[in-house]
């Protein structure tokens, strides 16, 4: 496989289900944790340490279709839009080029709006179950959404804006986070292969390593919006984010903002470790099948 050539739909698919669900699995507990201690009614309230496999049914439901939404979006707009870029910056190379960041951040912006489509109802229902709302599981939280649909005379309207609540800090999040995330990890897979000069890509290992560096300098940077999304969306009434950051920044002060930090740092370089690692491991591994 050259250097530069983009994995096929199928394997984008296929890797990136794979890669979702083997990272939210392993990872829970630190997401759990992460997620009391930036609730506004304080980490001990929302559960502390206990029962923190709460909320994991939702997360099995929507790491696979999620992950695979956003890779198979980044593959093929990478690709897309690599041609392009290349073909106006006059560079014929096989390696990374500074002209890449652009469409390394294009394509995962556009897979990240993509895969938001269906991590923001599946977060929605996960993190009320872990901040122990309606009796602290997936199925009562989802339960508690659905019966708006009668209670408020709102009907599928209704259901569908509490689904999708923190849709728009969702996306404001994750967009930045992974504009700084992909384009290091790139960056650093491309310094791999010209090390190794053998006309072959990353290995797992290497990708894994890469991935954990990317993801924590973009998970220390977005920390502040990670915050207000989960104030938003474990708010008992529907609020806006300029709302809550007012309520914040007056009441708070800065630290909040900050709440979580170490956690969600650890969480997602591990994390970036094993989704990019698994996502590397299985890409190869489809390579290497004779076709």
């Amino acid at each position: 496989m050259s250097s530069s050539s983009s994995p096929s739909f199928q394997s984008a698919l296929l890797a990136g289900a794979l890669a979702g669900t083997t990272v939210d699995l392993s990872l829970f507990p630190l997401d759990t944790l992460k997620t009391r201690l930036q609730s506004s009614a304080g980490f001990f309230p929302s559960g502390g340490f206990s029962g923190i496999y709460r909320g994991i049914g939702s997360a099995v439901v929507g790491s696979a279709p999620g992950a695979a939404f956003f890779f198979c979006t980044y593959e093929t707009t990478k690709s897309f839009l690599g041609k392009r870029i290349r073909r106006n910056s006059n560079d014929a190379s096989d390696g990374w080029v500074p002209a890449d960041i652009l469409t390394h951040m294009g394509a995962s912006s556009l897979g990240e709006i993509a895969a938001c489509s269906v991590r923001v109802p599946t977060e929605v229902v996960k993190q009320r179950a872990q901040a122990g709302h309606h009796g602290g599981s997936s199925a009562k939280a989802l339960g508690h959404i659905l019966s708006r649909y009668s209670a408020t005379g709102g009907g599928l309207f209704a259901v569908w804006r509490e689904l999708y609540r923190g849709w728009g800090i969702t996306v404001f999040r994750e967009v930045p986070f992974t504009v700084i995330q992909f384009p290091l990890w790139e960056a650093m897979k491309a310094w791999g292969r010209r090390r190794r000069n053998d006309g072959r890509d990353v290995s797992a290992g290497e990708s894994a390593l890469y991935g954990s560096l990317a993801g924590g300098v973009a998970a220390a940077s977005t920390t502040p919006l990670d915050v207000l999304k989960t104030r938003v969306m474990l708010s008992k009434e529907r609020v806006s984010v300029g709302e809550v950051f007012r309520r914040m920044a007056r009441d708070e002060g800065v630290r909040p903002f900050f709440a979580g930090i170490a956690p969600r740092v650890t969480w997602i370089s591990i994390g970036g470790a094993i989704f990019l690692g698994s996502y590397q491991w299985v890409i190869n591994t489809m390579n290497s099948i004779p076709s």
